[in-house]
């Protein structure tokens, strides 16, 4: 008989955080409170990027955006939320997005395994995931 495995992994869905993305930017841009304030929210490579010209302006274009990925779905936790840096005449806040467990939380988890999990279990490491079988 074929032993039964599964992996624990922490993974984004990147369509729909475009799509959360997409709908932010949307409504940044059409809002009234938003008019005339250089409000922008886009998405390079592995990190989000809020500006705007003043500090409150950018962090509630972030709310924004967060309201859109619970929406859609989209944890939280997938974002690490840097504080306002101001650059010029703009204030900017990048987040960069979480993928994958890190090593540490694999060792938590393996180790919780062990102890409190039943004998026959066994966990192990594979990169960005966790083994279970």
């Amino acid at each position: 008989m074929a032993d039964s495995s599964f992996d624990i992994v922490s993974k984004i869905d990147r369509m729909e955080l475009d799509n959360a993305l997409n709908q932010a930017s949307r409504e940044v841009t059409t809002r009234f409170d938003f008019k005339d304030t250089g409000v922008k929210i886009e998405m390079s490579g592995e990190k989000i990027l809020v500006e705007a010209e003043t500090e409150e302006r950018s962090k509630a274009a972030l709310e924004v955006l967060k309201e859109k990925m619970i929406k859609r779905g989209v944890s939280l936790k997938h974002l690490e939320i840097k504080d306002p840096e101001q650059s010029g005449k703009v204030f900017k806040i990048f987040c960069p997005i979480k993928e994958g467990i890190s090593t540490e939380n694999a060792k938590k988890i393996t180790k919780l395994l062990k102890e409190e999990g039943p004998k026959s279990v066994k966990a192990q490491i594979q990169g960005d995931a966790v083994r279970v079988t």
